[in-house]
C-alpha cells in the first residue's frame, strides 16, 4: 500500500509498504480521510518528543475511514462501516485513565504519534482503541473530510468546557485558524450573544467571516481594547479564548477580561519560551479564572461526534483543501502557508488531482 512515511525531521517520503495485518480485537481500515494537523507539521519539522532520530512512521492522527476487515473479537463492528477514529489509547490504569481524562495519561499511546496513523492507504487500529472506544461510527450523510475534523473540534469542546459559557455571554477568540473559527461556531451554538474574532491576518479574518463571528478586528491596526468594551457594554469578554501561541495575546487577555471573566489558554507557547508577564492582582480582584487545556479524551470524541453526526455543529467550511495521498508533501507545504484552514488528505482521490 502506498504510505506517508516521516524518516527524518522534514523527510516525508511516499513509500509502498506491506498491507497491515490485524489479529484478534483489531480492525483494518481503508482510509477515506485524515486531516493535516498543527502536530503533523511539528512532528516533520522534528519538534515531537515521541520522534526519536531513527523513527519511522507513518503519520496521520485525524483519521476517518471504512472498516474492511474484523479481528475475531470485535462484536458490534462489521466490514462496510464508516467510522471516525478517535487516536489516543491512555494506558487505563492511571488515576487520570480511571477518571476518564485518558488525554492527560503520562503512558499514553496514539496513532499516529507513537503507533502507524491515517497518512496511508490502509491502517490497523490496535485491539486497545476498538477496546477502550475509540471507534465511533459516523452518519451516513456526513462529509468525510469534515468528520476528520472530529478530532481536533473535540479538542475545541474539551476546552470550552472548562469556560462554562452561558448564553447571552460575550465571548472573544483570539486566532482565526481552525481551532479558533471552531471555538467561534461552538460559542454560538452555547448561546453566547456576541463572538468577537481577533486575527492579524487578513486572509483568515476573509475566511473568519463564514464561522459565525459578529465582529473581526486586526489587532495590529485596531484598538482591541475599545472594540471589546464596545461589544460589551463597557463591561468585558466574559470568556476568552486564547487559540494562538502568542506571549502577547496571553498577557492581554487579563485586561480584556470582565470581572468574573473565565480565560482559557488553548495554544502552547514555544517551548523554549514559554513564560508571560502574569498580572496576577488582575486575576485577584477581577476574580478571573485562568484556565489550560490540552487534547482531548476519547469521551470528548464521541460528544464532538455526536454534534457531527446531528448536523448541530458542520465543519465543512472549514475544509480548505483535500488532496490525493500521493501529494502529502504538497499538503504538508499547503498546511504551513497561513492562509489555508484545514488541508485533508483523501487517499480515494484521483492522482494529480486536489481540490
Amino acid at each position: 500500500m502506498l504510505a506517508a512515511l516521516y524518516c527524518n525531521p522534514e523527510d516525508l517520503r511516499l513509500e509502498q509498504t506491506p498491507l497491515p495485518p490485524i489479529g484478534a480485537g483489531e480492525l483494518l481500515l481503508q482510509v477515506r480521510a485524515a486531516g493535516v494537523c498543527g502536530t503533523d507539521l511539528r512532528i516533520w519539522h522534528g519538534g515531537h518528543r515521541k520522534f526519536s532520530p531513527g523513527t519511522r512512521r507513518i503519520l496521520g492522527h485525524e483519521v476517518v475511514g471504512e472498516i474492511a476487515q474484523c479481528g475475531e473479537g470485535t462484536p458490534g463492528f462489521q466490514p462496510g462501516q464508516v467510522v471516525f477514529v478517535a487516536p489516543n489509547m491512555g494506558c487505563g490504569r492511571c488515576v487520570q485513565c480511571l477518571t476518564g481524562y485518558n488525554n492527560r495519561c503520562a503512558d499514553y499511546a496514539a496513532l499516529g504519534i507513537t503507533l502507524d496513523g491515517g497518512f496511508a492507504e490502509w491502517m490497523r487500529v490496535p485491539a486497545a482503541a476498538v477496546q477502550q472506544g475509540n471507534i465511533i461510527p459516523l452518519a451516513p450523510d456526513v462529509d468525510l473530510a469534515a468528520a476528520a475534523l472530529i478530532e481536533p473540534f473535540a479538542c475545541v469542546l474539551h476546552g470550552q468546557d472548562a469556560l462554562h459559557i452561558q448564553p447571552g455571554e460575550v465571548v472573544l477568540v483570539i486566532g482565526a485558524g481552525p481551532i479558533g473559527l471552531m471555538h467561534a461556531k461552538l460559542a454560538r451554538l452555547r448561546g453566547a450573544r456576541r463572538v468577537v474574532i481577533s486575527e492579524p491576518l487578513a486572509e483568515r479574518r476573509l475566511l473568519a467571516a463564514r464561522a459565525g463571528a459578529d465582529r473581526l478586528v486586526d489587532p495590529l491596526h485596531e484598538d482591541l481594547p475599545a472594540i471589546v468594551r464596545q461589544e460589551s457594554g463597557g463591561l468585558g469578554a466574559d470568556a476568552i479564548i486564547v487559540a494562538a501561541p502568542s506571549h502577547q495575546a496571553q498577557e492581554q487577555a487579563l485586561q480584556l477580561a470582565a470581572i468574573g471573566g473565565r480565560i482559557n489558554f488553548f495554544g502552547g507557547l514555544p517551548k523554549d519560551r514559554p513564560l508571560i508577564q502574569f498580572d496576577s492582582n488582575l486575576v485577584h480582584y477581577k476574580e478571573l479564572i485562568v484556565t489550560g487545556t490540552t487534547a482531548c479524551s476519547t469521551n470528548d470524541c464521541r460528544r464532538a461526534a455526536e454534534l457531527v453526526n446531528a448536523g448541530r455543529i458542520d465543519l465543512r467550511d472549514l475544509v480548505s483543501q483535500r488532496f490525493p495521498l500521493s501529494q502529502a508533501p504538497a499538503a504538508f507545504a499547503a498546511a504551513e502557508d497561513r492562509k489555508s484552514l484545514k488541508i485533508v488528505i483523501e487517499p480515494g482521490l484521483l492522482e494529480g488531482t486536489s481540490s
